[in-house]
């Protein structure tokens, strides 16, 4: 493109950043290329990439693409590796019927420890009870051992 400056070939191109700072964009001294950009001047200008065209304002080249090899080289074909089949997915049901397994062991544990502690509860409460009723009959025992006592010194006793 024929630009004033860098400047003005940057907004002719829509761009913000400077392409000539990064390398991106140069100044041509393309005698051909200079005279297409002179003719239409702050209009970029196309060719086809990869083409030697002239520039202008709608190429009509193609690009140039080289010419593919016809064959590979016998050595270049044993350097190749032979690409193996996508392998199937792994079969999960022995996994799965292990970590079921695994997880109704522990859903068993959880329940017996549920158990063991109602069975804990029932038994504290009755060992509750049983030492509530040793400890009122034991003042009931003592008192009765009081009175005799008593009883016997009055009537003579000795210890």
């Amino acid at each position: 493109m024929a630009a004033p400056s860098q400047a003005a070939a940057l907004r002719a191109w829509g761009v913000n950043q400077n392409l000539f700072a990064s390398g991106e964009a140069t100044v041509t001294t393309d005698e051909a290329a200079v005279a297409a950009a002179t003719a239409h001047p702050e209009t970029p200008l196309r060719r086809a990439v990869g083409s030697k065209d002239p520039f202008a304002l709608e190429p009509t080249s193609l690009p140039d693409v080289p010419d593919a090899p016809k064959k590979a080289p016998d050595k270049a074909l044993a350097k190749l590796k032979p690409v193996k089949p996508a392998k199937p997915p792994a079969d999960r049901s022995k996994l799965d019927a292990a970590e079921k397994a695994l997880g109704a062991l522990d859903e068993d544990r959880k329940r017996e420890e549920a158990d063991f502690r109602r069975a804990a509860e029932v038994l504290e409460t009755r060992r509750m009870v049983a030492q509530s009723a040793y400890v009122e009959a034991r003042k009931a025992a003592t008192t009765k051992v009081v009175d005799a006592r008593t009883a016997y010194r009055k009537a003579g006793g000795a210890d």
